[in-house]
């Protein structure tokens, strides 16, 4: 994903964001869904929080869009924010209607002009450190499912709790059940291993697939491509070769300006 540019949190915040992150916004962009959920702010004057996705989405905003942004880990964004990611989950919301009028309405004079995105991150960092030092806890069931691996009952053993309960505990904190989550950061281990080892079956065994075929269903239900498709779109210069799985490009998502 070279249209944008990570960046290490601040100490502070290395506990609640995976990263924070600048991008010059141009073409269309594919997003891989990965537990996280980012807050971000666009040059054309509006935030928005992405909501956990259960399935790759792709957008295009206009040429020379800039944008920051910072990334919560899997979970904390509940934590930070004070909300029920339930309710957000496959969705982007405006940071308008998320927070009311006045916090927004700080947070855009503070950010109205992103012609230098290093004082608009900057900016953004800060207001999340504020947020996160009055944070409400964080719900141990989070950390232990991130950690993995775990079976719902192991889960709800070590937590002296339902299964019911560890399944709307997580909606709560991920937008997911503890199983979709496990799923979406195997999968995410898959793409990391793959831009390393540089052969799919290899990256598929490293991730924990159970064979190609496994790995096959699980890139076509997130993503709607194939893996060779997929990675040929991530990477480049992964070796491809002929793909015995090829199947249509999903339609293109324009999210609003």
């Amino acid at each position: 994903m070279g249209w944008y540019s990570p960046l290490p949190p601040p100490p502070e915040l290395a506990d609640s964001l995976a990263c924070t992150w600048i991008a010059a916004v141009e073409g269309t962009h594919r997003l891989v869904p990965d537990g996280c959920m980012d807050l971000l702010w666009l040059s054309t004057g509006v935030g928005w929080l992405c909501g956990p996705e259960t399935a790759s989405w792709t957008f295009r905003l206009p040429a020379g869009t800039t944008a920051v942004g910072v990334r919560f880990r899997p979970g904390l964004a509940a934590a930070v924010l004070g909300i029920d990611v339930s309710e957000l989950t496959d969705s982007r919301v405006r940071l308008d209607e998320l927070l009311g009028s006045g916090p927004s309405r700080r947070l855009a004079e503070e950010l109205a002009d992103l012609a230098d995105p290093d004082t608009g991150l900057a900016a953004l960092t800060a207001t999340v450190a504020r947020w996160a030092a009055g944070r409400r806890a964080v719900d141990p069931l989070s950390h232990r499912v991130v950690a993995g691996p775990f079976t719902v009952r192991s889960l709800a053993d070590d937590l002296s709790l339902t299964a019911r309960q560890v399944h709307r505990r997580s909606l709560r904190a991920f937008g997911y059940g503890p199983s979709t989550l496990a799923r979406l950061l195997r999968f995410q281990r898959f793409l990391a291993a793959a831009s390393s080892v540089g052969k799919l079956a290899l990256a598929a065994a490293t991730a924990g697939y159970s064979d190609q075929p496994h790995l096959v269903r699980e890139c076509r239900a997130i993503t709607g491509l194939t893996p060779t498709e997929l990675l040929a779109e991530w990477f480049p210069t992964f070796p491809g070769g002929s793909d015995p799985y090829k199947t249509p490009t999903p339609d293109r998502v324009r999210i609003p300006a």
